[in-house]
C-alpha cells in the first residue's frame, strides 16, 4: 500500500496534472500507478516529464535508455523500477530476457552498449565518484562527451524514480519482477 493517497483515475488527480496524465496515457496506452503518484504534485510531474521527454531526444538509443534503467534500478534495489523496465525494455525497445539479465547485473550482450550500461551502475553504485579509468572506458568505446553527459543524466532520473517509488512505496502495476539482493 502506498504511504500518500494514490489517485484512482486522471480525473482524481490535481486538474493541473490531468492533461500531463492524459498525454502518458496516449504514449502508454495506460497510466502507471507511478505517474499517479507523482501526480499529486503537478510540479513534480512536469518536471520529471520534462527531463524525461528531452532525454528521449537524446543520442542514446530507447534500447540503451531502457537497458541503463535496468541497471540502475537493480543498484538502488527498486523492485517498482526493475518491474517497470523489465516490461517496457521488451515492450517498447525490444529488449529479451538475456539482456535484461545482463542490464541487471550493469552489463550488457551489446559490446557498445556494455560500455554504457558499465559506466551507469559504476555511476549509481559510486554515487558519482568514477575513475578515470572508468570515464576512459566509456570514452573509449566511442560515446561523445553528450552521450556520457546524457548517460550521468539517465542515472540521476532513474535514481529519482527508484528513490520515489521506494519512498512512497508505489504498488506495482508491472509483472512483478524483485532485486537480486537488497540495495
Amino acid at each position: 500500500m502506498t504511504r500518500i493517497p494514490l489517485p484512482a483515475t486522471v480525473a482524481d488527480a490535481p486538474e493541473a496534472s490531468q492533461p500531463l496524465l492524459n498525454a502518458v496515457a496516449k504514449q502508454l496506452g495506460s497510466v502507471p500507478n507511478m505517474f499517479r503518484l507523482v501526480a499529486s504534485s503537478p510540479q513534480a510531474l512536469e518536471g520529471y516529464l520534462g527531463l524525461s521527454g528531452a532525454l528521449g531526444k537524446g543520442a542514446l538509443p530507447a534500447a540503451t535508455r531502457e537497458r541503463i534503467a535496468l541497471a540502475v534500478a537493480e543498484v538502488n534495489g527498486c523492485d517498482y523500477c526493475l518491474s517497470a523496465h523489465s516490461y517496457l525494455g521488451k515492450a517498447f525497445a525490444g529488449l529479451d530476457d538475456a539482456e535484461i539479465a545482463a542490464n541487471r547485473s550493469g552489463a550488457s550482450n551489446d559490446p557498445k552498449a556494455d560500455a554504457a550500461v558499465r559506466f551507469a551502475a559504476k555511476v549509481a553504485s559510486a554515487r558519482g565518484h568514477v575513475t578515470d579509468s572508468d570515464f576512459a572506458t566509456v570514452k573509449n568505446a566511442g560515446y561523445s562527451d553528450a552521450q556520457v553527459i546524457e548517460i550521468v543524466q539517465h542515472v540521476a532520473l532513474n535514481s529519482w524514480t527508484n528513490y520515489f517509488n521506494s519512498v512512497f512505496r508505489t504498488e506495482i502495476d508491472f509483472p512483478v519482477v524483485t532485486p537480486r539482493a537488497a540495495a
